[in-house]
């Protein structure tokens, strides 16, 4: 890796980014409307659909760091997991039955999941100073999202769509193929460990022995299970209060704009000065704020609007967290490192979150309604906690 971010690199790895983030934004923001809508499934099976990605992130993140660390270059294994996720994602589209469904996504989640952690393990083996670089490559996923939320909007708008029907669901596979195609054209990534002493993800469950890493672990774990009352709730919520279905993947889109700015105009500069405790504890407070705002139910304009704490918090939270990992972690184990944690807070910890937030919207529904003060003042009370947890504890 040269001391300098050439612009070969940098549009490499930035399509990378864009292309990955594709695939998870077609379908995850709206996907929840139509499922509690025209296909009439309950919370609990919301929650269990939705929880196919976490739980294909407990399963497969770190089995895929282990492959890549020793055996297999990253790229390669990027592309062969992505045209196969395509295919089941394919497969989903058609399917209106929730056993059917939940297989399917399933399938899919397997592959794209351990991706999540091998975007980030083969941008920081290429890229370097990655506390200033890494915020102006990632940026691109933050775009994508926006967007792909653009792309579905319009499509329904033309009438070519059938807006009850699954088209998020084939837009991603759509992704999901390019993305697989293009991973063939990423810088080469062979494995870094040399085979010898311990396995490298046994050299990564190590570093739970570092006791700031570990509250690390914990706090950003806890921060996880409440992200899904954003995920599961916002669609459905937001055409309660009188948003038209054509207008809700648009109106998400708001989030992935503020993401957008705060990695291309502010984290870069004020990442170093504030360090990692600070950049963590603020990303967690956005949430806070956002869902308080969620819990006052008015005006649609204000709630819209503070969508752009999620976009905000995003992007101090999740992007610092990936970049601390790195700085942490030996060289020959960072595939494994990133595996840990995305097995920690997108796998275990959303998981945990999608049944938690299905049962809290069973418990406050009411004939087929949701109660979405109280629904809100849930993931308050938590996030309190683990902002505080960020200021006094974890020391970044």
């Amino acid at each position: 890796m040269s001391g300098e971010l050439t612009w070969d690199l940098y549009l490499s790895l930035s399509g990378m980014k864009f292309l990955e983030f594709t695939i998870w934004g077609a379908w995850a923001p709206v996907l929840a409307s139509r499922l509690l809508g025209p296909l009439k499934m309950t919370g609990k099976q919301l929650g269990w659909i939705y929880g196919t990605l976490p739980l294909a992130c407990i399963l497969s993140p770190m089995v895929a760091g282990q492959i890549v660390d020793r055996w297999c270059a990253t790229e390669l294994y990027m592309a062969a997991s992505h045209l196969l996720g395509g295919l089941f994602l394919l497969a989903a589209a058609r399917a209106t039955r929730f056993v059917p469904l939940l297989l399917l996504m399933a399938c899919h989640a397997l592959c794209f999941a351990p991706t999540l952690a091998l975007v980030n393990s083969l941008t920081f083996a290429h890229l370097p100073n990655p506390e200033v670089n890494y915020f102006r490559v990632r940026v691109w996923g933050a775009v994508s999202w926006v967007l792909i939320g653009w792309v579905l909007t319009m499509w329904r708008r033309s009438g070519k769509a059938q807006v009850a029907g699954a088209d998020s669901l084939v837009l991603a596979a759509i992704c999901s193929f390019v993305m697989g195609l293009y991973c063939f054209t990423l810088p080469h990534t062979p494995p870094a460990h040399t085979g010898a002493g311990a396995l490298p993800f046994v050299k990564a469950i190590s570093l739970l022995g570092d006791p700031n890493f570990l509250i690390f672990l914990v706090i950003s774990f806890i921060v996880t299970t409440q992200l899904q009352f954003y995920h599961l709730g916002t669609a459905r919520f937001l055409e309660d209060i009188g948003t038209s279905h054509a207008s809700i993947p648009a109106a998400m889109s708001i989030a992935q704009i503020a993401q957008v700015v705060a990695m291309a105009v502010i984290l870069p500069y004020i990442f170093q000065p504030l360090g990692y405790q600070w950049i963590l504890a603020m990303g967690t407070g956005f949430w806070l704020v956002m869902f308080l705002v969620y819990a006052r139910t008015r005006p649609r304009n204000l709630i819209i609007a503070s969508m752009v704490l999620h976009g905000l918090a995003y992007a101090f939270f999740f992007d610092a967290a990936f970049i601390y990992v790195n700085r942490v972690a030996p060289t020959d184990i960072r595939g494994s490192a990133q595996g840990l944690y995305t097995t920690a807070t997108l796998g275990i910890g959303l998981f945990v979150g999608t049944q938690f937030t299905g049962a809290v919207m069973d418990y406050f529904r009411r004939d087929g309604s949701f109660r979405w003060r109280p629904i809100f003042l849930v993931p308050c009370v938590l996030l309190s906690l683990c902002v505080l947890a960020f200021a006094v504890l974890f020391k970044g």
